[in-house]
């Protein structure tokens, strides 16, 4: 048995996201629930990697980061092998709802699904987390960490955090989108770590990771350095940049580049 080692062309990948769009929103709600409870637990085990890894770390600010941002790319490794729905990564489902295989109810249905599923599955890995004194670890610094983690994203501005939201998701949908061309598990992988690690490098925002991050820090936090109203701020901004930065920069550009001529024609017929 041959393996065909060539990836795929964006072409191809592009119809691949679209019937995968439709194979998402046609699911039973049930499925979509659980898998996004297990997708925001990816998340935040690979927030947690990322937590720990960066404690004590002294190589300098951007090497640190980048040995972050691969252990960050746990998460989405995790999430596109073992299978479950992510909400920024459905953001692609918008290429099935501009081509109108499917409507948008079928598009809010599955995200408002998917971001449910990925809060539960965040906030239990945090109250995990919590019961497993893993904040001691590093004689505390693991703790102290995540306090000064969720303190940096709650002092955002809306603009500054909307901003990182679009770009973070931009990355993530286009990790979603190598992974998709590659034949094997080896193939996804290494189509991830890139643009994932890319952006906790530079230090883009991502919704579901910060529904991690954000209270975990709060737990943590025993001197009242995280402002609450800047966790919400930081959550809204961020959670609208993810679905500007994958519907729009990804799903939009994609849509019009490749799958635009397909209804064009279908509409023709």
């Amino acid at each position: 048995m041959t393996v065909d080692l060539d990836a795929f062309p964006p072409q191809e990948i592009a119809r691949k996201v679209e019937r995968l769009g439709v194979a998402k929103a046609r699911s039973d709600p049930i499925t979509v629930l659980v898998l996004a409870v297990l997708a925001g637990a990816f998340i935040a085990l690979g927030a947690l990697f990322f937590a720990v890894v960066m404690t004590g770390a002294n190589f300098g600010f951007g090497v640190n980061r980048l040995l972050g941002g691969i252990s960050f790319s746990l998460g989405l490794i995790l999430v596109v092998v073992a299978g479950a729905e992510l909400f920024t990564g459905n953001n692609l489902l918008a290429m099935a709802w501009a081509s109108g295989l499917i409507g948008t109810r079928d598009v809010v249905r599955n995200w408002v699904l998917a971001y449910a599923g990925n809060v539960i599955g965040s906030l239990g890995t945090v109250l995990l987390v919590v019961w497993g004194d893993i904040g001691s670890l590093g004689g505390g610094g693991v703790g102290q960490g995540a306090v000064e983690i969720a303190r940096s994203k709650a002092d955002l501005s809306f603009l500054q955090a909307f901003a990182r939201g679009v770009l973070c998701n931009a990355l993530v949908c286009l990790a979603v989108w190598l992974a998709l061309g590659g034949h094997t598990v080896a193939d996804k992988i290494l189509g991830i770590i890139f643009p994932i690690t890319a952006f906790v490098t530079v230090g883009f925002e991502h919704s579901i990771a910060n529904r991690f991050f954000l209270p975990w820090g709060l737990a943590e936090d025993a001197q009242g350095a995280v402002a609450a109203a800047g966790v919400v701020r930081n959550l809204v901004a961020v959670t609208a940049g993810n679905v500007v930065g994958g519907t729009v920069l990804v799903a939009g550009v994609y849509w019009l580049a490749y799958l635009r001529g397909d209804r064009q024609s279908a509409t023709r017929r």
